[in-house]
């Protein structure tokens, strides 16, 4: 590669940049852009065209809210969420815990839930009533003539 190549590269580039953006300036639709006599708008639109309007100053910027933590506090604030995460991510890692002592915890919560159900109560005569009437609402009606 030549000590002129880059020289080359950089003047190829900036001859694009200037046609790209000489191209912009010769036809600005912002500017040559007319509006319809015949429009229903028209009239508005030349009428906001020509409005006196107040822009903004500095001087309309607000203060700067003092209930906001500063700069700093973010960063900290990151940190410890990055910190966290690792942790979380070690405390959870493959092998670092297991599905022993299940009997226990399952017997806790039996003793919470109550007695347990025998099969006999279930099958009792209002509990096969209230099947039969369920099923009896089931059943789709019969298609139109």
């Amino acid at each position: 590669m030549s000590r002129l190549e880059p020289l080359r590269t950089s003047l190829l580039v900036c001859a694009c940049a200037a046609a790209m953006l000489g191209g912009c300036a010769i036809s600005n639709p912002f500017v040559t852009a007319s509006v319809d006599p015949a429009s229903p708008i028209a009239a508005e639109v030349a009428a906001k065209a020509r409005a006196s309007r107040n822009y903004p100053t500095f001087a309309d910027i607000p203060s700067v809210p003092s209930d906001v933590r500063p700069l700093p506090a973010f960063g900290r604030a990151a940190d410890e969420l990055e910190v966290a995460g690792v942790e979380l991510v070690r405390e959870t890692a493959p092998g670092t815990w297991t599905l022993t002592g299940t009997e226990a915890f399952a017997g806790r919560a039996r003793d919470m839930a109550g007695p347990e159900t025998t099969g006999s109560e279930s099958t009792t005569a209002a509990t096969e009533a209230f099947a039969k009437a369920q099923r009896a609402r089931a059943t789709p009606p019969p298609p139109p003539r």
